[in-house]
């Protein structure tokens, strides 16, 4: 039997968890059974006070080391405003749902080549549901709970629905199954494949940990909560660093690392927010490490005793709380998306509060003995096997039934 050819259509490569997750499944997909391709809608993005480029990127490095053959319709600059939602818009002056003759014909190209497209969350389909495009059956993941805060994208993911190009939407939560659903989108086409991470990487390892400790000149007994979110309203921010103030004040020795797109000194806006909440007590905020985007998040989880995450609205199943977890460190999360279920017996979940999310993380330090036997026993259960399987199944059976139906 000929291999299933896959083209997976990302809006650009920027860092973040969906990203990241699709990047590892396509990895894992890509061999004899299987072979995958990536087309990226932007070749550059500026987003979160971050200029990214896709030759910079790490997913970019992962998927070009795997063989997998990725490409982008533009070079330029995609100019994008920090806040909700998480696709950037097309340059200055165009509008971001109108495509060059250039951009359809090279995507028509990629997308001709394919047995079936994955479009990765519902922003592509824009360009995937233009009437020129080859009919393929598309495959939508996605990876939010909130398909009300995405501009245009339900709109896309609807009308592809309707003209029978969209065959399945890959779900990484019950939450985000359940927003879809009540959106509009037909119950039997949403399937959960929840999300799973490479068990090999992300593990305790006292050696990483007292690496990244000594080269951020952290003690090795300091109590240490990590942050992993990009830059984003969504994330919460400014209540992470209201409870980091009070966290701080009652742990002198203890340190906060905030890392993603966005977590550093040039962003204006996250140094504005320090500057406002430590307002008067900045030797506190000198206990913030801003790390921005990191290659090694393995190492940084596994250097802290608590990953939180304060995220008010848009979560499914965060990946930098499964990523912690399988690292060691005790999970602290508002309740949002499927987050509370993630950690449910393996750490602890907080109202949106500053004092009750300081409290939380330092009765996950008191803690820490208890919960390692329940995040120990969630190793398998968070399986990048298991996720990449699924994955397989779910594309193997829609490229047959379309065989089937155009036979």
């Amino acid at each position: 039997m000929r291999e299933v050819r896959v083209l997976s259509v990302y809006e650009g490569f920027f860092s973040g968890g969906a990203r990241i997750l699709h990047s590892d499944v396509v990895r894992g997909l890509h061999g004899p059974a299987q072979r995958h391709s990536v087309l990226s809608l932007r070749g550059e993005v500026h987003r979160e006070a971050t200029r990214q480029r896709m030759e910079d990127d790490a997913c970019y490095r992962a998927l070009t080391g795997a063989g997998v053959p990725v490409s982008a319709l533009r070079g330029a600059v995609a100019a994008v405003p920090d806040g909700p939602g998480d696709h950037p818009a097309a340059p200055a002056g165009a509008h971001p749902e109108v495509h060059t003759e250039a951009d359809l014909a090279a995507a028509t190209r990629a997308a001709a080549g394919a047995d079936v497209v994955l479009s990765l969350k519902e922003q592509p389909l824009s360009l995937l549901n233009h009437p020129r495009m080859p009919f393929r059956p598309v495959v939508v993941c996605l990876h939010r709970s909130d398909p009300h805060n995405q501009g245009g994208a339900l709109e896309a993911l609807l009308a592809g629905i309707a003209s029978g190009r969209v065959r399945a939407c890959v779900c990484c939560a019950e939450s985000t199954r359940d927003a879809y659903a009540a959106a509009g989108v037909p119950a039997g086409l949403l399937h959960v494949i929840p999300n799973g991470v490479d068990l090999e990487r992300f593990r305790p390892d006292p050696l990483r940990r007292a690496r990244v400790r000594a080269d951020h000149g952290i003690a090795p007994d300091a109590p240490v909560v990590v942050f992993a979110a990009r830059w984003d309203a969504m994330k919460n921010v400014p209540l992470f660093l209201a409870a980091a103030l009070r966290f701080l004040r009652e742990q002198p020795a203890g340190r906060v690392l905030m890392c993603g797109a966005g977590m550093t000194e040039h962003n204006d806006g996250l140094t504005a927010a320090i500057a406002e909440v430590f307002a008067g007590e900045p030797q506190l905020a000198r206990r913030i490490g801003l790390l921005g985007v990191r290659p090694d998040m393995e190492a940084v989880y596994a250097a802290g005793d608590v990953v939180s995450l304060t995220s008010s609205w848009g979560e499914a199943a965060p990946l930098c709380l499964i990523e912690g977890m399988m690292c060691g460190a005790v999970p602290v999360t508002t309740a949002v998306g499927d987050a509370a279920a993630l950690v449910d017996g393996r750490g602890l979940v907080t109202p949106p509060d500053a004092d009750a999310i300081a409290a939380a993380w330092s009765t996950a330090l008191a803690r820490r003995t208890d919960f390692a036997p329940a995040l120990g026993l969630a190793r398998e259960v968070f399986s990048r096997t298991r996720m990449i399987a699924a994955y397989a199944d779910l594309i193997t059976r829609v490229h047959a039934e379309s065989a089937r139906a155009a036979a």
